[in-house]
């Protein structure tokens, strides 16, 4: 199946991109598995227009508006490979399937990869969150735990202040200088030794922290911040050039969304650090786009 652009990815930047390619009248194929990075999230929040909506009705409603668009097909399948050069590029499905497209456009997002830590995994996305702008608004004023997992932490206490003054700092092991030290009791941000070793909660609300195996701390909410890895590979299959952004890598993009493949596109979390709806989806629009133009004759 020949497209002018394929894209593999159909959460928000992946349709964000498909929405501006089918109203210039460009063929183009979805490849989607389903399976965003914010599925565990009740809510996504700070969206204009959508604030407070599932993130499931909200890309459920752009799927419905992408229907009217002749040149677009949403097909549920996962992307095994890739390969070729501009104007000639071809992704093999699971089943086997070949797409050819002129462009590819890559939005498959970023998987994150939770500690062997007992409770995370059923906390994540419930009280166990990585982002205050997404939700620190909800639990503005409540106690907030901190798992320390680098230097960004540090910088994260002091950007928690403007919506609570009851904050936790976890070193769940890590060793923290005077300096840092000082700066916690000045903000009068408890700090807490000692290893973090499971969390207590209730079908996924947090009630404490597990220190050691001996001591619970209790905590309203806990912020985290897990490494993550790419959720496909078809970025190695195609030698993509890659930046490490501290927790993780992301594609290296130019400022028309194009890696350092000519005629390859990327957006979403998985070309950005900063996790956002808003973020990913204007970047989704901005790679389709200029994917659209870099096709004109």
């Amino acid at each position: 199946m020949h497209n002018d652009v394929l894209i593999v990815g159909g959460s928000f930047a992946g349709l964000a991109a498909a929405l501006q390619l089918g109203r210039a009248r460009r063929k183009v194929t979805v490849l989607d598995t389903g399976l965003p990075r914010n599925r565990y999230a009740a809510h996504s929040h700070g969206v204009l227009g959508h604030d407070h909506k599932s993130p499931a009705e909200i890309l459920g409603a752009a799927r419905e508006q992408l229907a009217r668009y002749p040149t677009i097909e949403l097909i549920n399948a996962r992307a095994t490979n890739a390969s070729g050069t501009l104007d000639d590029f071809a992704v093999t499905t699971q089943s086997g399937q070949i797409h050819y497209a002129r462009r590819l456009l890559l939005s498959y997002g970023v998987v994150d990869q939770f500690p062997a830590m007992p409770g995370f995994a059923d906390c994540w996305g419930k009280s166990v969150i990585p982002c205050p702008y997404c939700d620190g608004f909800e639990v503005a004023g409540q106690h907030w735990g901190l798992l320390y997992s680098g230097p960004h932490s540090l910088h994260m206490v002091q950007l928690y202040g403007d919506w609570t003054d009851r904050i936790t700092l976890f070193a769940d092991g890590h060793a923290i200088d005077a300096h840092a030290r000082a700066d916690l009791k000045r903000r009068h941000v408890s700090l807490v030794e000692g290893k973090v070793t499971g969390l207590h909660h209730d079908k996924g609300q947090i009630a404490a922290v597990r220190v050691d195996d001996t001591r619970d701390v209790a905590v309203d909410v806990l912020f985290a911040h897990p490494h993550n890895a790419p959720a496909g590979d078809l970025h190695t299959a195609l030698g993509l050039e890659l930046e490490d952004v501290g927790l993780g890598v992301a594609l290296k993009v130019d400022d028309t969304r194009q890696t350092s493949l000519q005629g390859v596109y990327a957006a979403g979390d998985l070309a950005n650090p900063m996790a956002s709806v808003t973020l990913a989806t204007a970047h989704g629009a901005m790679a389709g786009i200029f994917a659209q133009r870099s096709m004109l004759s």
